[in-house]
Parts: structure tokens; C-alpha cells; sequence
């Protein structure tokens, strides 16, 4: 499967990779090629993910990475990856 990434998610982890790269640009450039390695390997099994909390819908999953979501789409007639997009977990404990 090929893996396509939205604008919206390249914009989200260019936001994220900036704020990292304020304490270590070393850091921000690993924390970047760590994500896409985790993403790579969804190739081999693009449902090893749990089915998405933010959608009902059996091919959109969340991949989660050191306290991030990342959303994505399977989408197996164009035998697609869609990475839509990350955010960042918050807990609402008051």
C-alpha cells in the first residue's frame, strides 16, 4: 500500500517538530523520522491500529506514537494509507 500524508497532518507535525526544535532541533529531526518509521510500517498491516475513537468507521485507525494520535484511512480500493492527521492526547481530568 502507498502511503499519502494530508496538508493538514504535514502542517500539524511541522507545528510540533517547531516547538520541539525550541529545547533541540536534534530532537524535533528524530521525534519527525521515528513517526515516519512507525508509519512505514503500517504498509504490512494497515489494521494493527485501533479502530479511530474520533470516527465510526472501521478504516479510519489510530496509530499512537509517545502521546500522539496519528489518524489515517485505509483505503484498499486505491490501495492507500491516507494520514490525516495528529493531535496531541489530552486528558480532561478536571
Amino acid at each position: 500500500m502507498k502511503i499519502v500524508r494530508s496538508s493538514k497532518y504535514i502542517a500539524t507535525l511541522q507545528e510540533i517538530m517547531r516547538f520541539i526544535s525550541l529545547d533541540s532541533k536534534k530532537r524535533a529531526l528524530a521525534f519527525r523520522n521515528q513517526i515516519d518509521k512507525q508509519i512505514a510500517s503500517l504498509t504490512d498491516m494497515p489494521y494493527k491500529c485501533r479502530k479511530s475513537i474520533y470516527f465510526d468507521d472501521e478504516q479510519i485507525r489510530d496509530l499512537i506514537y509517545k502521546g500522539y494520535t496519528i489518524v489515517y484511512k485505509v483505503d484498499e480500493d486505491k490501495n492507500l494509507i491516507v494520514i490525516v492527521a495528529i493531535k496531541k492526547h489530552q486528558n480532561d481530568l478536571g
